[in-house]
């Protein structure tokens, strides 16, 4: 059976599992926080990180190692684009996600919304959260509001890696409190309308 290891909370969790779900391939999943990890998790997951993937006797670790696998295993839907430049596209706004996004997004407003106070018990630093909403998600949002457009996808013509791998951690900004402020970014807002959804439909299924 496919097994995904990690917490619901990790973007990049979620980007598996919007993977596996837009491809219709069922999975378990067993919670795993990235904290003190065991010596058997290290197995599957030498750096600790999450999330790691079973599929039968085959095991990896790290996101984007794990959609590429899928993808080439089972092809359809295709989920990354088939002409080369915007194929090469999909892969950079999955980067932008996975770092830049990551990074601001997921590592400062969610982990200080969400993560400090349910696991450290720490009240979240408001300042520290305003200064991330006013001053460093701005030139994020701006770059991804030039790349869209009047479509609604980041890459070729359809849903592809490229969407999941920004969309996800949107989810993260929404958990934490945080909205797309649509009359400013339009084309940021239209698409996460559009990509949000196959970004919370990813649910682990025993089937």
């Amino acid at each position: 059976m496919r097994t995904v290891y990690g917490a619901n909370g990790s973007p990049f969790v979620r980007k598996v599992c919007v993977m596996l779900a837009e491809k219709g391939l069922t999975y378990e999943q067993e919670p795993v926080i990235p904290l003190n990890v065991s010596a058997e998790f290290k197995k599957l997951s030498p750096l600790g990180k999450i999330p790691a993937y079973r599929d039968g006797e085959a095991t990896l670790s790290d996101s984007s190692i794990i959609c590429a696998y899928l993808e080439r295993k089972h092809p359809e839907p295709p989920l990354y684009p088939a002409e080369p430049f915007e194929y090469a596209r999909a892969l950079w706004f999955e980067e932008y996600g996975d770092t830049a996004l990551a990074t601001i997004l997921s590592g400062r407003l969610f982990f200080q919304k969400v993560m400090s106070p349910r696991f450290f018990n720490r009240a979240a630093d408001e300042a520290a959260c305003q200064k991330v909403v006013k001053e460093e998600l701005p030139p994020l949002f701006d770059y991804l509001e030039s790349q869209l457009g009047s479509g609604d996808v980041l890459a070729g013509s359809g849903f592809s890696i490229g969407d999941i791998a920004i969309a996800t951690h949107f989810v993260n900004a929404r958990y934490a409190g945080f909205r797309v402020a649509t009359r400013s970014m339009p084309n940021a807002g239209r698409s996460w309308r559009a990509t949000s959804p196959g970004c919370t439909r990813g649910r682990p299924s025993s089937s």
